[in-house]
């Protein structure tokens, strides 16, 4: 799925890497805890969560992630978006609350990861 139909799925707001929404992803991720995140996702992926400090886009540069997704409204910060533009990381926030936003991703074809746990 490209990233351009994750924001017109979730009605997302742009953070930044406006030129990458071409870019696809191959799986979706939705976790506040990053551990789970470090532990369970393979291949590209987005990541939905709410949890907004530096630690989110340092673990999505870990795991070749292409594109965080905010939920709630949350904003990152500053230093959130200089460390998502300089991995090349699509950063974008939706009002959605994380379980409609990831139900929205499946159902439209964006599978989970396929790791056993």
């Amino acid at each position: 799925m490209k990233i351009s139909m994750i924001r017109d799925l979730l009605d997302a707001e742009i953070v930044c890497g406006e030129e990458n929404l071409e870019r696809d992803v191959f799986s979706a991720c939705g976790s506040d805890m990053m551990s789970d995140v470090l532990a369970y996702v393979k291949d590209q992926a987005v990541l939905l969560t709410g949890l907004v400090n530096a630690q989110v886009v340092r673990t999505a540069e870990m795991m070749d992630m292409v594109c965080i997704v905010f939920v709630r409204s949350k904003s990152p910060t500053v230093e959130m978006v200089e460390l998502a533009k300089e991995n090349n990381i699509v950063l974008l926030k939706t009002k959605k609350r994380m379980y409609e936003a990831c139900g929205k991703l499946y159902a439209c074809g964006l599978v989970g990861n396929k790791t056993a746990v």
